[in-house]
């Protein structure tokens, strides 16, 4: 029996190859807004448009191509649409518990998502509005979207990224370096299964919950629980570059006191 030999690029790109495990294929990364661990997909988009270098978390224009001089103008400027298609969103809600519903700014919106639709215009030049340093106007720029994979010899897409794309090492090259930047960092149950930011946690005769924050340095049995904690009390980054194995303790079914 012949091998299948799959046609279409979405069918190719989730083929993993014999011997791969999961971490190598995109869908499995930890990928997100944030930089992953295996990889950081946010610098695909930092070349998407023809000229230009931006910043995909910020929407920063941060360079501008050699053979592109006719572009210098936008070098500082932020990105504020594509095509019509907004990279940017406002944020509502109080600025005080209990209070009024408000714009509180704008938030930068994931190109993953937001320029999906985008690429179906790769090759094509289309308007990318842009907010001044300012931020009291805009300019727009007629810019050709370029296309994120490569091409074979008869002009076919592959599911290769292009070159013109992503650099050699450019997809890695801002990942957390160290991990433990990223362990510290990280709140907000990001990495729950291996580190809850509320351990220890117990009843109190009150209906309210209290246990240790995971953060808290030497720990123990007597130890007062509380989440709020003094600078000195809590695990530095240096703490964990320096002596990380001392410093994290085992955690069985969340609690590390007994």
């Amino acid at each position: 029996m012949s091998p299948i030999d799959p046609k279409n690029l979405t069918a190719q790109l989730a083929y993993r190859g014999r011997g791969n495990p999961p971490g190598t294929h995109p869908a499995s990364a930890i990928a997100n807004c944030f930089p992953g661990l295996e990889f950081d997909f946010r610098n695909v988009w930092r070349r998407i448009l023809v000229g230009l270098e931006v910043h995909e978390a910020t929407n920063l224009v941060v360079g501008v191509e050699a053979d592109h001089p006719e572009h210098q103008n936008l070098l500082g400027l932020q990105l504020i649409s594509v095509d019509g298609e907004p990279v940017t969103a406002p944020v509502m809600g109080p600025s005080v518990p209990g209070g009024p519903s408000q714009q509180l700014g704008t938030n930068n919106l994931e190109w993953s998502n937001a320029l999906a639709g985008v690429l179906r215009k790769a090759g094509t030049p289309v308007p990318c509005v842009f907010l001044s340093e300012d931020g009291n106007s805009t300019v727009t720029a007629m810019l050709e979207v370029r296309r994120l994979f490569a091409q074979d010899a008869g002009g076919a897409p592959t599911t290769a990224i292009a070159r013109e794309v992503a650099q050699p090492g450019e997809l890695t090259q801002s990942l957390c370096s160290p991990w433990q930047n990223d362990y510290l960092e990280c709140a907000c149950y990001y990495w729950a299964s291996s580190r809850p930011d509320f351990v220890n946690v117990e009843a109190g005769p009150d209906g309210k919950a209290r246990g240790h924050n995971w953060l808290h340095k030497n720990r123990g049995p007597q130890t007062p629980k509380a989440y709020s904690l003094r600078r000195g009390d809590r695990v530095s980054y240096e703490d964990l570059f320096r002596n990380w194995e001392m410093e994290l303790q085992f955690e069985i079914e969340g609690n590390d006191e007994d």
